[in-house]
This record gives C-alpha cells, sequence and structure tokens, in this order.
C-alpha cells in the first residue's frame, strides 16, 4: 500500500536579535583628592598705647555721663589690656592678640604699672616707708611697692575738669609702681596713709609709657 507523501515541514525563521536603548555605562569614580590643607597667615598682632583722657570709660560703649573709647579710637578688633578708672587718666593698652590682653591684664604675670599721684598734703618718710612696705586695706595686706616724691612735679597738660584744691593745704606729687590691679588700689593705698589722691595718671605699664602722648592720642608700638 502506497504511502500518502509527507507535507514538507516549513522551518520557523530564526528569531531577530532584541534590540532595544543600550544601557549606559557608568563612569569609574575619580581617585579621591586628598584634601589640601589651607594655610592661612596669622593675624598680624597689634598694640595700641593710648593716653586715656579723664571721664573716659576703659571700653569702646559710653555710659551715662562717661565718654567711651570710640570717641577716640576707630580701630576694628582690638581689647582693652587691662582697665583704668574713667576718673584716672593715662596710659591704657589695648590689643587684638588673646595671650598679650592676658600677659599684661593678668595680676599673675606681675607686670609692673607706674602711676603719677597728686595727693592731698606732702607725705613724710613714714607714708612713703608704709607705701614700700604694703599698706592694710579692707581686702587684704598690699604687695610692697616702689615709693618716691616726685619733685619737680610731672609735665602733665591740665586736667578737665581740674581738680578741686583747697587753698590752705598744698598738694604732691609721688610715683608708685605696683604690680597687682585690685580696684581703686591707688586711691586706696594714699588714702591708708593719711594722703587722699587728687589726680591719679599711670605713666607706664612694663616697658610701655605715655612718651610723645598727648591725651587723646594713641599710636601703635611694637611688642617687647
Amino acid at each position: 500500500m502506497t504511502q500518502p507523501p509527507r507535507r514538507p515541514t516549513l522551518s520557523r525563521p530564526a528569531a531577530a536579535p532584541r534590540t532595544g536603548p543600550a544601557k549606559a555605562t557608568r563612569p569609574s569614580p575619580a581617585p579621591a583628592r586628598r584634601p589640601v590643607t589651607e594655610r592661612i597667615a596669622p593675624e598680624a598682632v597689634q598694640l595700641i598705647c593710648f593716653n586715656k583722657p579723664y571721664g573716659v570709660l576703659s571700653q569702646f560703649t559710653p555710659e551715662g555721663q562717661w565718654q567711651g573709647l570710640k570717641d577716640y579710637i576707630d580701630l576694628p578688633g582690638v581689647y582693652v589690656a587691662g582697665r583704668l578708672d574713667a576718673d584716672s587718666e593715662g596710659l591704657l593698652l589695648l590689643t587684638n592678640d588673646g595671650k598679650l590682653q592676658a600677659h599684661i591684664a593678668d595680676p599673675r604675670f606681675k607686670m609692673a604699672k607706674t602711676y603719677w599721684v597728686q595727693v592731698e598734703g606732702v607725705p613724710d618718710e613714714a607714708a612713703l616707708a608704709a607705701l614700700r612696705q604694703g599698706v592694710q586695706l579692707n581686702d587684704g595686706p598690699t604687695l610692697p611697692a616702689q615709693a618716691r616724691l616726685l619733685d619737680p612735679a610731672p609735665a602733665l597738660a591740665p586736667r578737665v575738669p581740674p581738680i578741686r584744691e583747697r587753698k590752705s593745704i598744698p598738694t604732691a606729687w609721688l610715683e608708685l609702681v605696683i604690680r597687682e590691679g585690685r580696684n581703686r588700689q591707688v586711691r586706696r593705698m594714699t588714702a591708708a596713709v593719711g594722703y587722699p589722691t587728687l589726680r591719679l595718671v599711670r605713666a607706664a605699664v612694663g616697658p610701655y609709657t605715655l612718651e610723645g602722648l598727648a591725651p587723646g592720642a594713641w599710636k601703635q608700638v611694637a611688642v617687647q
């Protein structure tokens, strides 16, 4: 028996490969950069000598009847190193350096401070000896001081306002050198030996002096 012929098998065409959007290739990360340390030059140390007039506070802001330093010093970034009472005159130091400020102002460093003091009456040798040895104040005895009469009196500009003098009582000038920083210490010391202070001028702090400075003037000096 004859078999019917087989139908030819049709082969399916091979599927074309699928094409699509190419996948983005991530770039390899760049090697990390080492941080660069930027060296900033330190700010230059400034030290200012100011001849503080009577009636000016040891701060930039005025207060009540007293003027502030901003009326005389237009210099940003400097701060007072060691206060001086509003009713006292003379050398006030200012700096932009914290370490220098502490070295000048902190009594632990015992930087010598020289004062010219006009007192009522003429101190005798016993009073000067007491100041040299140290006097008893209400907050304890003072350290020994250097004390001497100034004759002739120091050449200073007249104070504004002038001191109140009694015509029947003479006045004298003392030079006191102390290494402490108590509140109104010099005034209390002269009063303790019987000679009230009429005028008080700080002439020097360590190696820094009033030389060449009129009241209200300031200058920048080298740190010593």
